[in-house]
């Protein structure tokens, strides 16, 4: 795409594997030794899936959804030399107060990884009552510090922006219900400080496409590009053998993320492999982060598969970008301010 830029610089040493010779559909393909991460991973651990990843030092460190022997979910540190093979500390992530006490969730799954000028900010689904959002702050990844929940329940799929907008951190979430909500649209909310949180936006719901039918949610963090905020989210349908998981994409505004400019009517990627197809949970691909380097355009994208797995794919971020576009079917209420 002519003029087309990732603004933040990325890493260039971040996994990567050549396109194929045939790719079906979207300009996006697996890493052909997928999964990345498999069963038993770790000791206690039967799965590890839904998790995010970022470059730290010079390698990668990442928040993993560890589902327990018993099936409680917590969330686990991993460490990478390459991205793609990782190891893990046994013991969960010790999160605390502001004193210093220990402060561990109920439970804790679906982390997303972002980082905000010089902090890093963990964001999950846990217990507050009724399944909400839980947040964590560190800068060394040895000190994890709770922070204040920012929503009531019900609520998941929260993933803060990688920088301030109009001064303010932004976080996308998706209101829910106890259950696994059969409905679900994307919001957007903003804070001054991260314990305040206030003018939430409406930025898109459920869609026509098959694909998109029951409901959608915030996936990987958004990416700040030349033509807006490059969101790579989930959408899922409803089929006689249950829920079904896709990889999406859209671009928001720049400036505001609540307006979409454009939302790609196929999906990126669908259930197709064995480990997508089998395993816990069926047929789900859902994405919680991604890996970028603007010298290349290229882009990694990090996913669950099938509760069980963690997916690699890849693509170049600008013909991904274009590919959105080329097919984006945007509807009135898609580009509106989303306040009513």
């Amino acid at each position: 795409m002519h003029g087309f830029q990732l603004i933040e610089k990325g890493v260039s040493n971040l996994p990567w594997q050549e396109r194929p010779k045939k790719v079906n559909g979207a300009p996006i393909w697996r890493y052909s030794q997928n999964p990345v991460i498999g069963r038993n991973p770790t000791e206690g651990v039967a799965r590890i899936f839904n998790s995010a990843v970022v470059p730290y030092e010079g390698e990668f460190i990442g928040v993993f959804r560890g589902e327990q022997i018993n099936g409680i979910p917590y969330i686990y540190l991993g460490k990478s030399k390459d991205g793609i093979c990782w190891s893990f500390d046994k013991n969960k992530i010790p999160f605390e107060d502001e004193n210093g006490n220990p402060f561990m969730p109920v439970y804790a799954y679906d982390p997303r990884l972002v980082k905000v000028e010089d902090v890093y900010y963990i964001i999950w689904c846990q217990d507050f009552y009724g399944a909400a959002i839980g947040m964590a702050r560190t800068t060394d990844f040895k000190r994890f510090v709770r922070v204040e929940n920012p929503f009531l329940p019900f609520n998941r799929n929260a993933v803060l922006f990688p920088r301030k907008i109009h001064g303010n951190f932004m976080m996308l979430s998706r209101p829910s219900d106890s259950g696994h909500t059969p409905f679900g649209d994307i919001f957007v909310s903003e804070s001054p400080d991260l314990v305040y949180w206030g003018k939430h936006r409406h930025v898109m719901g459920k869609s026509e496409e098959w694909w998109q039918s029951l409901k959608i949610g915030g996936g990987a963090a958004p990416i700040e590009t030349s033509e807006g905020w490059l969101l790579i989210y989930h959408g899922v349908s409803n089929t006689c053998n249950g829920y079904v998981y896709s990889i999406g994409g859209a671009i928001l505004d720049i400036d505001e993320p609540s307006k979409v400019k454009y939302r790609c009517g196929n999906y990126l990627l669908t259930p197709e492999e064995w480990y997508e197809e089998r395993g816990f949970v069926p047929n789900v691909t859902f994405p919680c982060a991604t890996l970028q380097d603007a010298g290349t355009n290229r882009l990694a994208i990090y996913y669950g598969a099938a509760d069980s797995y963690v997916g690699l794919a890849f693509a170049y971020a600008d013909e991904l970008a274009e590919y959105i576009k080329e097919h984006s079917v945007v509807r009135e209420v898609d580009m509106e301010i989303g306040v009513r």
